[in-house]
């Protein structure tokens, strides 16, 4: 095939896939908001606004191939690329006002669980960033499952490890304000047992886990209650089992008792319906009643026990990934999504691990390199639906 005939294909295909692209638009929606109570932890979810995840980044984890590399690389072992300011920039002028910090630190401590100097600063700079933009920042413990599991079995090393980190996280941020939201655990689960994605109230093992979860949300909060300063009185976050909305709708799920007067932010992840958000194969289209009706569910429940008597949640990552040529419905769901959380004062946080394509979990928004949004659609929609005063009744 002679080039010039290559070139005006290509140019016909690009030119086709710029206009379907073009004919993705955020839909109408008229979802009304639910009463919410006149508080100051209310209040403080409505500032959160609409939030994002620095995934795959200081979360990132060495695996046996690269276990003897240089601490500093880890950042950019998952995603290939260094966090910037540019990038900050760019979500704050595209309508974010929060960002989500996600940090493994056990490949960062030494046998006594001293957190790396270098990795602490990196961490903090990033956090910098963040924060002398006005934005808020939740800082976490993330892919450190093993370090925390809640058992029985591993209570005593999974309370030490939680106390050192957090001691000296909250020595490093207690001066800072309460835009800084420091957050227990990413995902506390029973790891490789038959219930660590799916928490059974009838199991006695997971009834174990529940309670020692309990006691180990409580040390975070009474290690950073202690250290002083702005911690004294800061939102904290803490999750039930695996982070799930039944891991703080069941009944074995306690709030930790606090010094400080309902500063507790429940801290829930939900891909949901996981069919279409995660699942793969699953399915790759979404405006089926029933699938609505799972996000209703969960977001009801939420709201019926916490919001609704002025405890604040946060969904803390949501998302739903590329599955062929769905972004209409990634839009639709996007849209339906957050609305459905706005009406009940749910901040969300999409989860972002900059992968836009290949076979793996395709949840890219900001493609960190061109600090650009290959598909702004998405965007959109969080931004039109994303916070309880942008619904048109709730003004």
């Amino acid at each position: 095939m002679k080039k010039g005939l290559c070139m005006l294909l290509l140019l016909c295909l690009l030119t086709a896939c710029a206009g379907a692209e073009s004919a993705v638009s955020v839909p109408d929606l008229d979802i009304a908001p639910r009463e919410i109570p006149d508080n100051e932890a209310m209040e403080y979810l409505k500032r959160i606004g609409v939030g994002w995840n620095l995934g795959n980044t200081f979360d990132a984890i060495k695996g046996d191939w690269n276990r003897k590399a240089d601490e500093m690389t880890v950042e950019t072992s998952w995603v290939g690329i260094r966090t910037t300011e540019a990038m900050i920039d760019a979500l704050q002028a595209a309508g974010f006002t929060a960002i989500r910090v996600p940090v493994s630190w056990h490949d960062h401590v030494d046998e006594n669980c001293r957190i790396s100097e270098p990795w602490l600063n990196r961490v903090q700079e990033v956090v910098d960033w963040i924060y002398s933009r006005g934005m808020a920042v939740i800082l976490n413990i993330h892919h450190d499952e093993d370090q925390f599991l809640p058992t029985s079995a591993h209570r005593e090393e999974s309370a030490r490890y939680i106390e050192a980190v957090w001691t000296q996280l909250a020595a490093r941020f207690r001066d800072y304000d309460d835009r800084l939201i420091m957050e227990s655990m990413n995902e506390p689960r029973m790891v490789g047992h038959a219930n660590e994605w799916w928490f059974d109230a009838n199991s006695a093992d997971c009834r174990d886990a529940a309670q020692v979860l309990n006691e180990l949300n409580q040390l975070f909060v009474d290690t950073v209650r202690s250290s002083g300063g702005n911690n004294a009185t800061r939102y904290l976050m803490v999750p039930g089992y695996d982070a799930a909305p039944s891991g703080v709708l069941n009944d074995f799920f306690a709030m930790p008792q606090d010094t400080a007067d309902n500063r507790i932010i429940l801290s829930v992840h939900a891909y949901t319906p996981y069919a279409f958000a995660l699942e793969m194969p699953g399915t790759s289209s979404f405006g089926a009643q029933s699938q609505k009706q799972e996000i209703v569910s969960f977001m009801n429940g939420l709201y019926d026990k916490y919001i609704k008597n002025g405890i604040p949640v946060v969904i803390g990552e949501f998302g739903a990934m590329v599955k062929g040529d769905n972004l209409q419905d990634r839009v639709d769901w996007t849209a339906f999504y957050t609305a459905t959380a706005s009406a009940r004062n749910l901040p969300v946080f999409w989860w972002d691990n900059n992968v836009f394509s290949g076979s793996g979990e395709r949840f890219g928004l900001l493609d960190r390199k061109t600090c650009a949004f290959p598909h702004p659609q998405i965007v959109d929609a969080m931004m039109r639906y994303g916070g309880y005063e942008k619904l048109p009744e709730a003004k």
